[in-house]
């Protein structure tokens, strides 16, 4: 299979796998007009408990019956303290892929031009239809599990 991507701007950096074996390719920062500061720096910066939509200058065509996820980078999430937030990318989108950077660190965060971000792991999909159903019942009879959840298998 292979995925359509356009790059929008100079400096775009299509996406990639550093090893043939890795289900993320790596998405980079491209800066757009929006990006740049009064100054006209192309730096990013992100500060304490704050977020951004970095732009990647790309255009993915996401084939149907799939969707691209964005993903965090673990050396991004560890070592910068930058985590993914809305992260689907769906078929029939044909706008700009922007990744939604939040950083839950204590430190501004600096993005640089072509710096790695995330990474997108494209995932099949089943759709379905929605029933409604008017007794609740959405199993036909109580589970094992019942209505256990959040920690109710115990700790940590």
């Amino acid at each position: 299979m292979r995925l359509k991507v356009f790059k929008m701007r100079e400096g775009a950096k299509l996406p990639v796998r550093a090893y043939p074996t890795d289900a993320g390719m790596d998405l980079f920062y491209c800066p757009n007009e929006r990006s740049k500061s009064f100054d006209g720096c192309e730096q990013i910066r992100i500060g304490p408990h704050h977020g951004a939509l970095i732009p990647t200058g790309l255009k993915v065509g996401v084939p149907p019956g799939f969707m691209l996820e964005i993903k965090n980078k673990s050396g991004v999430a560890t070592k910068k303290r930058l985590v993914v937030g809305a992260c689907v990318v769906d078929s029939g989108y044909d706008g700009e892929v922007f990744v939604n950077l939040n950083n839950i660190g204590e430190d501004i965060a600096v993005i640089e031009p072509g710096q790695k971000l995330a990474q997108a792991v494209l995932v099949p999909i089943n759709a379905c239809e929605v029933e409604e159903i008017h007794e609740d019942n959405v199993y036909g009879e109580n589970t094992q599990r019942g209505t256990g959840g959040f920690g109710s298998t115990g700790d940590f």
